[in-house]
């Protein structure tokens, strides 16, 4: 892949370091094979710890991965970031899109990309970065 940046959400963060997720192995090819910048929010990031926390290592395994891939994590829970984000998902409410999904459509439009790694292709393929642009899953 050519060197750019991308957004990474909660699902691949997990199925990347879970051994025994279904999507391991596609996950570990495509970020194995990522030349670039990833970039997330703090509210994936929480998001992947709580779902990592039944395995010991969990937690440990995802902030050692975001250090060592030099991930970006980007703040997402400031009072107007959060205004922003509900009517996001006011506005995709039939899709539905959670918090942690408003937050990377947000960072889409402060970056200036459209570039995800997902799992949650069908709100991805309806949701629009700020500009209007359509998502491209990185598969």
């Amino acid at each position: 892949m050519a060197l750019r940046t991308v957004l990474i959400d909660t699902g691949p963060l997990v199925a990347y370091l879970d051994n025994n997720d279904v999507d391991h192995k596609t996950i570990a090819s495509i970020v194995g094979a990522f030349r670039g910048t990833l970039c997330s929010t703090s509210a994936v990031i929480t998001e992947a710890m709580h779902l990592l926390k039944d395995d010991p290592r969990g937690p440990r395994l995802l902030a050692e991965f975001i250090q060592a891939a030099g991930v970006q994590v980007f703040e997402s829970t400031q009072p107007q970031q959060l205004l922003s984000a509900v009517s996001l998902m006011e506005k995709y409410s039939d899709t539905p899109m959670d918090f942690a999904d408003a937050t990377l459509v947000q960072l889409a439009g402060e970056l200036g990309t459209h570039r995800i790694i997902t799992m949650d292709r069908r709100g991805f393929r309806t949701f629009r970065t700020p500009r209007g642009q359509a998502f491209e899953i990185l598969q």
